[in-house]
């Protein structure tokens, strides 16, 4: 039931009662969820998601709502409605603990639930405070549900930095630089870091991203910002005065993951085989940023986690069956990146092929909100439907 918590015992309830726990709503479980809703949960199984949040904000929509191309809430995702769709029990819950020897997961609310399959999706925890330092201005991209709460309430800015020249970062840029509520166009720079914009994409992309933050007069500094003194500075430069501070730096993993126990990368996330698979633990599993796979170097980043979806959902059926997981997500060559400039317009990158326009934006948008609608009508089906097809961008 919603909002509250439970304590089921797998150790001593039969076998009919173990249970599969979903720790964490995102991208890969919401493909979990509508599996479960169209084949129903695994035999033999009760099934709980545990969520801070009853719906799941899609990432890659919201630099189109504060650039006025979208309603806030048009990127929402409804978890409450799936889950009961699915036939699954929802705990309002976040994770703060886990030993995966006892099978059991300690939350925020101090409740202690033992499962017999876990899975989880997290997604990160911001580290803006950890390579910035702290400021009251700042604000991290992580959690996106809190983030876009604090755009969405807190004063139109005037002068707007952001951190980080990925993907996120850029498109974050353009759309500060449009908000849709703002009087005047905020002035905005973009602290990209030593790596300069959009490392790791071709050149064709990074140019024409740096004409396109040129010609909407957004400053970039190939330099890493950070907080000196009060001030945030960037290349030996200050880049105040600064009413509003955004950091989309990455993710760091939840000091919980290395204190479980848990098979680990370097980093602290959980290490996990190519179905997803905690390599120490093989009872649990992992996707989204939260995971990292050991067999291949992968990007955290929204793609990867949509796409591992279905397979992470066909590999807990195989093990809730007593059968071996046999799906494992193998990436494309490339993928597909759409970046919103703001202004009506989106970059397009596969490779190293590049291409800009308004259809570019076009294309973006059927593609976010055909998969939000598909996961909408998944809610209100009264007939079993296959899971939809993932988005093709991050």
């Amino acid at each position: 039931m919603a909002g509250q918590n439970t304590n089921a015992d797998s150790a001593s309830a039969p076998p009919q009662q173990q249970l599969l726990l979903l720790v964490g709503g995102g991208h890969a479980h919401v493909a979990v969820l509508a599996d479960w809703i169209a084949q129903g949960v695994p035999r033999a199984l009760r099934a709980v998601l545990i969520t801070p949040e009853p719906t799941l904000r899609y990432s890659g929509m919201v630099p189109g709502w504060l650039a006025g191309q979208h309603g806030r809430d048009d990127g929402l995702v409804d978890l409450a409605a799936l889950a009961a769709r699915a036939g699954v029990e929802l705990i309002l819950d976040r994770c703060t603990g886990l030993d995966p020897d006892a099978r059991v997961v300690t939350t925020a609310s101090g409740a202690h639930i033992t499962f017999g399959i876990a899975s989880f999706d997290t997604g990160g925890e911001g580290r803006a405070a950890l390579l910035l330092g702290d400021d009251p201005r700042l604000t991290d991209v992580r959690p996106i549900g809190a983030f876009a709460d604090r755009l969405a309430t807190c004063p139109v800015p005037a002068r707007v930095v952001v951190a980080g020249g990925g993907a996120g970062g850029v498109e974050l840029a353009f759309a500060m630089r449009n908000l849709a509520r703002a009087v005047a166009a905020p002035q905005v720079t973009l602290a990209a870091g030593v790596g300069g914009i959009l490392p790791g994409f071709a050149h064709g992309v990074q140019a024409r991203a740096a004409a396109a933050l040129a010609r909407q007069g957004i400053a970039v500094v190939d330099a890493d910002a950070r907080f000196q003194n009060g001030a945030i500075m960037a290349g030996g430069q200050s880049l105040e005065p600064v009413d509003c501070i955004i950091a989309a730096t990455g993710s760091a993993a939840p000091g919980w993951v290395r204190a479980s126990g848990l098979a680990s990368d370097a980093a602290g996330f959980i290490a996990v085989d190519a179905h997803q698979r905690s390599v120490s633990h093989p009872h649990v599993f992992a996707a989204g940023d939260i995971a990292a796979r050991i067999d291949r170097p992968l990007a955290h980043s929204g793609v990867h986690a949509v796409f591992a979806g279905p397979v992470l959902a066909a590999n807990l059926r195989s093990i809730a069956a007593g059968k071996p997981p046999t799906r494992s997500y193998r990436p494309r060559w490339n993928s597909l990146y759409l970046m919103n400039t703001g202004d009506g317009r989106a970059i397009a990158s596969y490779g190293p092929l590049s291409a800009e326009g308004r259809w570019v934006l076009a294309l973006k948008h059927r593609i976010d909100k055909g998969w939000i609608a598909k996961y909408a009508r998944l809610v209100k089906e009264r007939t079993a439907a296959r899971p939809p097809e993932p988005p093709h961008l991050s």
